[in-house]
């Protein structure tokens, strides 16, 4: 049970913390603007841009969101030799964070999201990107990188974060997995569709409800938590995760994981929010959810708080990071009985 001191000590141990996230990376890149009038050339808003912003996205707004909370992030990914690499880079070095994580390879373009935001609303989206498969050459220079990392580094947790760009290819998962279960440390997966039962042997795994209905081919028309619960138990007895944690948006989240060598099933719900972009949500659920996994954190606090920050971000526009600040006294005011 959270108390005032151990949340206060929680939120400070996050210091301490270095985690590795293994995944796809992009920039956002944000047009925003005010709409008054419907263009005459077609039935479409025309937006008056205000100010542009490009931001870091994909797994590294995961690494943003550890960073966020306290702790070190190093980005291992790979990146286009091209313009939109270097202001990825960039962007990273501004952020004060590592780049020798990062694979530069010309057979790619550096994926890039558009979003254009018109009265404070996501109007259009517009995708600059490669999704094919890291080839052999490719993937043996950046698990080259990511084992001379774990191997000369302190790294206290692993996450995989899958955005299906063809960075996280079956050899590149199964690859980390099996080092970082040899060093003891914990891995964490933000699954999609195309490898979702190659993340065997992961510690905690985290998919929406419409990930873990597709990943299973699965379909059920009872959304009821009972339900969810079983196909829950189904996909943990094939992936063997300590712990599976599916998001629910409104309806929070239900983690099931091993206790006194038993099952047990939590559900959370999430508190009530003015939600204005669901964006990012996921990224700041698995890097809280990591942490709290890097300190041995009860399943059932891991998972209360990794769906309290996930609902905080969700009140601004854009891709954003949390507010440690604002979330450690959320964690007080609604968790601290």
């Amino acid at each position: 049970m959270l108390t005032t001191e151990s949340v206060s000590r929680l939120f400070n141990n996050f210091n301490k913390l270095r985690i590795m996230v293994v995944g796809d990376v992009m920039i956002d890149s944000y047009l925003f603007g005010s709409v008054d009038r419907i263009s005459p050339e077609a039935p479409v808003p025309v937006v008056a841009v205000s100010k542009r912003s490009e931001r870091l996205g994909g797994a590294a707004n995961v690494a943003l969101n550890i960073k966020a909370m306290g702790a070190e992030a190093i980005l291992c990914s790979v990146l286009g030799d091209d313009r939109r690499g270097s202001s990825f880079i960039e962007l990273l070095k501004e952020h004060n964070m590592p780049v020798n994580g990062l694979l530069t390879s010309k057979k790619r373009r550096t994926t890039t999201k558009y979003r254009i935001i018109g009265n404070n609303v996501q109007m259009l989206r517009v995708d600059e990107e490669d999704v094919s498969d890291l080839d052999a050459e490719e993937t043996k220079e950046l698990l080259e990188k990511f084992t001379q990392i774990i191997e000369n580094e302190q790294i206290d947790a692993i996450i995989l974060q899958d955005y299906n760009k063809g960075v996280l290819t079956k050899n590149v998962i199964e690859t980390v997995i099996k080092k970082a279960r040899a060093k003891h440390i914990p891995v964490s997966v933000d699954p999609k569709k195309k490898n979702f039962l190659a993340y065997k042997n992961a510690t905690f795994f985290k998919p929406n409800l419409k990930e873990l209905k597709e990943g299973l081919n699965i379909s059920f028309k009872d959304s009821s938590i009972a339900t969810i619960t079983e196909a829950i138990s189904m996909l943990q007895k094939q992936l063997t995760a300590d712990y599976v944690m599916t998001t629910l948006s409104e309806r929070g989240v239900l983690i099931r994981y091993t206790e006194d060598q038993q099952f047990k099933a939590t559900h959370i719900p999430a508190h009530q929010r003015s939600i204005a972009d669901v964006s990012g949500a996921g990224d700041t659920v698995i890097s809280v959810a990591t942490l709290c996994l890097a300190l041995e954190q009860q399943a059932d606090d891991i998972a209360a708080l990794s769906n309290l920050a996930g609902g905080i971000v969700c009140e601004e526009v854009g891709v954003v990071p949390i507010d440690k600040n604002k979330f450690h006294d959320e964690t007080l005011r609604l968790m601290i009985r």
